[in-house]
Formats: structure tokens, sequence, C-alpha cells
């Protein structure tokens, strides 16, 4: 079902871990692609001007990678602002994921890869409970990402 059943108090715990590491979109963004291209290198192939690149220096001084990185910390904040919308929420992560699906080709698996790290990194910096808080939200947009790339025939 695309309705998503997050109660009030599960909305407010989500955004207040959310924003802990929001405030630092652009630092932890690129914080959490280095990691990913490190310990997942085959994820950077699908990135053609990261390729090149193998120390994670190197990384973090990349102005495509730490850009990268803030977008996809501005795509989960925009759809962590709609927890208590699916239609609001879907309406950001449908074009997202058709994008991913048909044009850039990338496997969902990573999907599942980026929101592991950005849990290891909220639990690294700010402990359990705010990683728990925001488990049900990578889960959730896990999941609709599998069913938009199921729908684009993937």
């Amino acid at each position: 079902s695309s309705s998503m059943s997050f109660s009030e108090a599960e909305v407010q715990s989500a955004r207040g871990a959310w924003e802990k590491v929001f405030v630092d979109a652009e630092e932890n963004g690129t914080a959490v692609l280095v990691r990913m291209f490190t310990e997942h290198p085959d994820t950077k192939s699908y990135f053609t001007h990261f390729k090149g690149m193998d120390s994670p220096e190197e990384m973090k001084q990349s102005d495509q990678v730490r850009g990268h990185g803030k977008k996809v910390f501005t795509a989960i904040n925009d759809m962590v602002q709609h927890l208590d919308n699916s239609e609001a929420f879907l309406g950001i992560l449908n074009p997202l994921g058709k994008k991913h699906a048909t044009q850039l080709k990338i496997d969902p698996k990573n999907f599942r890869i980026i929101c592991d790290i950005i849990l290891q990194l909220m639990e690294e910096k700010f402990g359990g409970d705010c990683k728990s808080s925001f488990e049900k939200v990578t889960n959730e947009i896990c999941t609709h990402l599998n069913n938009i790339y199921k729908e684009a025939g993937w």
C-alpha cells in the first residue's frame, strides 16, 4: 500500500533525529558518500567523475562529491517534512526513484547501503536513540523505492 503509518510521536522523533544531522547537511552528506565509496567501491562506477578518486581525502575535497552529498540530504529532508502526508512524501520520492531506475540505472540495493550508512553516522554522532528514531524512515524510503523500481520494470 502507498500509505504510511507514522504516529505523531514517530514523526516528531524522526524529525528531531534528522535535524541533528541535517544541520551540517554538506559535511554529513559528504561523509556518508565517502564512506559508501570507500566501503563499497563498486558504487563509484555510477559516478564517472568520482571513478579516479581513491583516497577518502580526495573525495572529501571534491566539489562534486560534496554537491551530491548535499543533494541527497536535501531530498531526504524534503521527505522528512512530509512523513505525515504520504501523497506529498511520494511526490518527492517517485520522480527521484524513476530517474535513478530509468536514466541513471542505479541498482536499488545501493539505496539500502546509503540508508544504513546514514543510520551508522547518526548512531556514532548522536547515539542509538537517534538511530532508532530514524530507522522507520529509511525502511519506508527503501520499500517505496523498490516498488518504484518494480513498476519501472527493473
